[in-house]
């Protein structure tokens, strides 16, 4: 009955908001070892979704809610105020779906699920451009600026950027009110660091960072599988993922990870 009652949930909620918690606290990375950053989203939302409908109520009388969070609660792990100065928690935002607005959605989200005040690292990975077209600095510039303001608002410390090559680093560094404090390099597109980008970063004390993330970590048709799998004969073609965050939280002495996971939210699209 539970997948009958998150059947009916997601058939009348708007928008889905999904936390997995602490993903080493429910071993979600310890019994599988993912080959790929987009098989352990995958995974771990599968988890979470699958995990989450087995506990819905029976009563599809219950209040019809315009965002329905599907979460984990035994996973859920806010951090200790007294432990706050001694961990730092940085995220990496991916846009899949949705304008800047959106991020200042994610951080806030974040923020409460980890129960602090602010993130102290964000890092941006914009939506993919279309086809044949390159990125470019007006196309960064809202995501950036909505950046600028939650830096502003005291919501997060520092912001960087990703798979920005000098030219455009150095467009946004010279553009930008709030200075990009890091850029991480996809080291599967390029073994060695560009000369050029390690000369301009070092010059403006900008941190190189290299990931494997591929350029879409969850595009919307991975997602409404997941979706479809997870609680089956749902209308899983109407969901649309907007954005994805995932957070880690370090303690910094001893630079070892406390606790990873991810935020996710999509709209249901029923025209």
């Amino acid at each position: 009955m539970g997948t009958d009652g998150a059947r009916a949930l997601l058939g009348r909620a708007a928008t889905l908001t999904l936390q997995t918690g602490n993903l080493l606290n429910w071993g979600c990375l310890r019994k599988k070892c993912p080959a790929t950053p987009g098989e352990e989203v995958r995974d771990c939302i599968q988890k979470t979704l699958t995990e989450w409908s087995s506990k819905v109520g029976q009563d599809l009388n219950q209040e019809i809610l315009e965002v329905l969070e599907c979460t984990v609660a035994q996973a859920i792990e806010k951090i200790n105020p007294e432990e706050r100065d001694e961990l730092k928690v940085s995220a990496k935002l991916f846009l899949i779906g949705s304008d800047s607005s959106s991020i200042r959605d994610a951080v806030d989200l974040a923020c409460s699920a980890l129960g602090v005040a602010q993130l102290d690292s964000v890092i941006i990975a914009p939506p993919p451009v279309e086809d044949g077209t390159s990125l470019c600095l007006e196309y960064l510039q809202p995501y950036w600026q909505e950046l600028e303001n939650l830096v502003q608002n005291k919501k997060i410390v520092a912001i960087g950027t990703s798979d920005l090559d000098k030219m455009l680093l150095e467009q946004l560094y010279l553009w930008a009110q709030v200075k990009p404090s890091s850029n991480q390099v996809n080291l599967a597109s390029c073994c060695v660091m560009p000369p050029d980008l390690t000369a301009f970063a070092k010059q403006f004390d900008i941190q190189l960072l290299t990931h494997n993330d591929p350029k879409e970590l969850l595009c919307e048709a991975s997602f409404q599988e997941v979706l479809q799998d997870s609680i089956q004969n749902t209308k899983a073609h109407e969901w649309i993922p907007l954005w994805l965050l995932r957070y880690s939280v370090i303690v910094k002495s001893r630079g070892i990870i406390k606790s990873k996971g991810y935020i996710m939210q999509a709209k249901r699209n029923a025209s």
